[in-house]
């Protein structure tokens, strides 16, 4: 969840993912630039030769399979431990790096957009954002590849900071869950690619969860912010990242199972496509709160 202030006068703990897939050659894709079934469980893939010669392949360790969905964690985590010893945590989050529309819009301070993405407000907030980051992480990086998974990160983070920056300007927030409802849009998107080597069921069934987050904790931020209480929930952020993910995701390619010349062909049109239309978004704000 993004925390949210107005400054003062104002299957056994382990995350689903793609079921695995026997390293049979006749599960692999025809195009043999494509990214393979094989690679995105972690198992080296080996010809017929190779497999009759061989022992059966062995799972790479989950930072190999995910290295971008921990060293986000990491990040998160080297921002937050520090942050936890001060004695005015609020105050420090709004000097160091808290989304604000006064410090954008007033002070040109914009690099804040991406900052609060990594700013979490009490261990609560940190360990629910860090779950969810770490669940939709291994689901998503598989799919995106490592950079696409960072790309997604931020250009979502972006986009849930900057809703909320244009509809309540003269609050502040910080979280990571613009970002990780981002890439729970994208992941709606990619998981109704028919390049998957999933069976159709399993595949919705992992679509139907993936939405079901969203749905759940747009519902609980909601109630939140409306029973009034001090600590809000910024939906607009969430909301923001949501949208920003669906639309990346529209022109994207799974990476398992897509020729890999065109998995990035369309990586880059999404991510550079992304990239223009924020940068608009963030001159409107401008222009409308300091005209």
């Amino acid at each position: 969840m993004n925390w949210q202030a107005r400054p003062p006068g104002s299957g056994e703990g382990r995350p689903e993912i793609l079921p695995p897939l026997a390293a049979d050659p006749r599960n692999q894709p025809a195009n043999g630039d494509a990214y393979s079934s094989v690679e995105y469980q972690g198992i080296h893939q080996a010809s017929s030769y190779d497999m009759a010669a061989e022992p059966a392949p062995r799972r790479r360790s989950r930072w190999a399979s995910a290295p971008a969905t921990y060293i986000l964690l990491a990040i998160n985590l080297l921002v937050f431990l520090p942050m936890e010893f001060r004695p005015a945590v609020e105050q420090w989050v709004l000097d160091h790096g808290a989304n604000s529309g006064v410090a954008e819009t007033g002070y040109g301070q914009w690099w804040r957009v991406v900052s609060s993405t990594f700013i979490h407000n009490g261990i609560i907030h940190f360990g629910t954002n860090m779950w969810c980051l770490w669940n939709l992480g291994l689901l998503g990086e598989p799919l995106l590849g490592s950079y696409g998974l960072l790309g997604v990160y931020l250009l979502t983070g972006i986009g849930g900071s900057l809703l909320s920056t244009a509809v309540h300007p003269d609050a502040f927030s910080v979280g990571a869950s613009g970002a990780i409802f981002g890439l729970a849009g994208v992941l709606i998107m990619l998981l109704k690619s028919p390049l998957l080597p999933v069976p159709p069921q399993e595949l919705q069934r992992l679509r139907r969860s993936v939405i079901w987050f969203a749905v759940v904790n747009f519902v609980i931020g909601g109630g939140i912010s409306l029973a009034g209480t001090a600590l809000q929930i910024d939906n607009m952020a969430h909301l923001g990242g949501f949208l920003t993910g669906l639309v990346l995701g529209v022109p994207l390619l799974p990476r398992i199972g897509a020729p890999r010349g065109q998995f990035l062909q369309r990586q880059r049109l999404a991510y550079g496509g992304g990239i223009f239309v924020l940068l608009l978004l963030a001159y409107g704000i401008y222009r409308n709160h300091s005209g």
